[in-house]
């Protein structure tokens, strides 16, 4: 377990996951949750806030904070549900949408380049074994939750 452990950190930290920003645009930097945040909201079309924290797994409040930021930053426009006011739905801004197209290509632009070191068939067992791992990941009663202690 260990070495898959060593796999998954040196990944992460490739992929830029614990950078504090990972993306910018123009000159606005994001955190990698922001990055998510807008890229849900592109993915999921209009949803509602609390759909969007349960899909990334983060808790409201530090959702909110999130999104408050990217409100402020001209990102995300947030309004009442029509048929129930108590819910809050988000949508991308059009400058929310450029930035999230942008990071897409260039997140898009990065696979290519890391995938052109690999044959077809390397490249289609490494996407199975995403796919794999996340089923794998998404049955396990530990997943996104803290550890105890």
């Amino acid at each position: 377990m260990q070495d898959i452990r060593e796999e998954i950190h040196i990944m992460t930290r490739r992929l830029g996951f614990l950078n504090r920003n990972c993306c910018q645009t123009g000159d606005i930097d994001l955190s990698p949750i922001q990055s998510h945040i807008l890229y849900e909201i592109d993915r999921q079309h209009a949803p509602a806030m609390q759909q969007v924290a349960e899909t990334l797994g983060t808790d409201i409040t530090t959702f909110s904070r999130q999104v408050q930021s990217l409100i402020k930053l001209g990102m995300v426009r947030k309004t009442p549900n029509p048929a129930d006011r108590r819910i809050q739905l988000l949508a991308l801004t059009p400058e929310g949408k450029k930035t999230a197209d942008d990071i897409d290509t260039e997140m898009n632009a990065y696979l290519r380049d890391v995938f052109a070191h690999l044959s077809q068939e390397d490249q289609a067992k490494v996407v199975e074994s995403i796919r794999l791992f996340n089923g794998a990941m998404a049955k396990s009663d530990r997943c996104c939750t803290p550890f105890p202690g």
